[in-house]
């Protein structure tokens, strides 16, 4: 019998890189023959979560399994909720762990935590980061599986020669430290005139309007195109040499393993999963959280050293082989079957 599957996330039905994995996953659950409906596409949160919990009462007989995106911020009270909900209907209910906020979430909700986790059919944790931390915890049903990208939509551009062409992709948020990116250019062009960056995504909390103030100021080669979906800021990828992660808080973000695919130069902060994700020297750079000057530094080495820029992308490309749907989808089969 086809399974039925009720998914529970923020579906914003965009396929953007703002969108939750849900706008993804739902489509390839699809392909597999699975029976799928998402919720919600409501911005208001409290609609949102009423459509959530509405689904699960008004579908629950006619559900084998709940998928819940699990968060750390307010999302994770969304998902706590949708959980009660499934046990009192007897649902299995499986959360996919996606903050990299999590393990704080974990000691600040304990018992929050036991009801939403503990209860759960199994946590699928995309990362070994959130996986051993969850264990620690003493959840024991918890299960690897990473996140997963169709790696034919992000092909890999060999760059003959990488020069200061950067490129940041991410929603304009504190937690994200988007000025970062911007202090790091200034300094980056000290030496490098030619430097140039472009930053990709909406504003969240105003943080766009500072980094334009800043670019504006300090006379900065920065483009701010917006939000784009994931085939326009892969194509616009070609274009661009390096990828910039300045995130104060991570797991293992969607938008740094499509960058690997796409053949960017890899500098990160080393925060949350990060260092999991990305091996420091040998398929990308790590750099400390907040520290601009280390990160310019970081891009200078790897200029000046185009032969090891190079293998750095190859190998990157070579990991992120092991994300591709095709390979993970066996993990979720059986899982769900």
């Amino acid at each position: 019998m086809t399974k039925r599957i009720l998914y529970i996330g923020n579906d914003l039905r965009v396929n953007s890189f703002t969108a939750t994995y849900i706008s993804f996953f739902s489509k390839v659950l699809r392909k597999e023959g699975y029976k799928v409906k998402t919720a919600s596409t409501r911005n208001n949160k409290a609609f949102r979560l009423l459509e959530m919990l509405g689904l699960i009462i008004r579908y629950h007989k006619k559900t084998d399994v709940v998928l819940i995106d699990t968060y750390g911020a307010m999302n994770f009270y969304y998902a706590y909720l949708v959980a009660k909900t499934c046990q009192a209907y007897n649902l299995d209910y499986i959360p996919i762990l996606h903050g990299g906020n999590l393990p704080e979430r974990l000691n600040a909700s304990p018992s929050y935590s036991r009801s939403l986790f503990g209860k759960a059919k199994i946590n699928i944790a995309p990362s070994r980061f959130l996986y051993d931390i969850f264990k620690a915890a003493g959840f024991e049903n918890i299960k690897l599986i990473p996140n997963a990208i169709q790696l034919k939509n992000y092909p890999f551009k060999e760059r003959r020669k990488l020069g200061p062409k950067l490129l940041w992709v991410r929603r304009f948020q504190k937690r994200y430290n988007p000025l970062m990116a911007l202090h790091m250019l200034k300094i980056l062009q000290e030496k490098h005139p030619d430097a140039e960056m472009c930053m990709v995504g909406p504003d969240k909390d105003g943080s766009l309007k500072l980094c334009k103030n800043f670019a504006r100021k300090h006379k900065l080669k920065v483009k701010f195109p917006g939000k784009l979906s994931k085939k326009k800021w892969a194509k616009l990828s070609q274009d661009y040499d390096f990828f910039i992660n300045t995130t104060t808080i991570d797991n293992t973000p969607i938008s740094v393993i499509e960058a690997m695919s796409l053949g960017l130069g890899i500098v990160s902060t080393d925060v949350g999963g990060m260092p999991i994700l990305v091996k420091d020297g040998e398929d990308g750079v790590l750099v400390p959280e907040s520290d601009a000057p280390a990160m310019a530094r970081a891009l200078e080495y790897l200029i000046s050293d185009q032969e090891k820029a190079a293998a750095m992308c190859k190998t990157a490309r070579k990991k992120v082989e092991n994300f591709d749907w095709e390979l993970v989808k066996k993990d979720w089969n059986e899982v769900l079957g």
